[in-house]
């Protein structure tokens, strides 16, 4: 993989990620302009899978490789939980891995807020406040995931463990 420089289009996670050395490559597609946030204003899921699924698709990547990014409030203090898009997040695995007693989805509009991206582009990386991360161990299993790079229909393929030394993020089996 090629090392990406800031270009027109950049993202903050783009940007982080070059000013960390960290080789990546940026893999876009035209994201399905149908699919919009009326499916993320109902009740915050742990299951929403369509970002994802779409990006797998569009990309002909395997699904397991496509990581979502999320946000749970953990005993009141926001964290990011990635887990791949054909699971859900198990929020009691997440809080026990960060050592907290309880998890519940975070309110969309407050995971805006904190990272500074919108619903279904919500990268793990270049967020505006850092906030604990915990990667799913699966990705572990993959020389490269594909995570969000910070817009819907922008993806970035990285290798797992440089996307936790970036995050500073732990790795656990918080999917189900």
């Amino acid at each position: 993989m090629a090392k990406k420089s800031r270009a027109v289009g950049g993202t903050p996670a783009t940007v982080a990620l070059t000013a960390a050395g960290i080789a990546y490559e940026v893999r876009s597609y035209e994201h399905d302009s149908l699919m919009t946030d009326r499916s993320l204003r109902r009740a915050p899921s742990a299951r929403h899978e369509g970002y994802g699924t779409e990006a797998a698709e569009a990309l002909g990547v395997d699904p397991a490789r496509v990581f979502k990014t999320l946000l749970a409030s953990l005993d009141g203090t926001l964290v990011v939980g990635i887990v791949p898009v054909t699971g859900q997040l198990d929020l009691k695995a997440l809080a026990r891995a960060l050592g907290g007693s309880k998890a519940v989805m975070a309110e969309v509009a407050a995971a805006e807020r904190a990272t500074g991206y919108v619903a279904g582009g919500i990268s793990p990386v270049g967020q505006k406040r850092p906030h604990r991360t915990v990667l799913d161990a699966s990705a572990l299993e993959h020389a490269t995931i594909l995570v969000s790079g910070g817009r819907r229909g922008f993806d970035l393929e990285l290798a797992p463990t440089d996307l936790v030394a970036v995050t500073g993020a732990a790795t656990a089996p918080i999917g189900r």
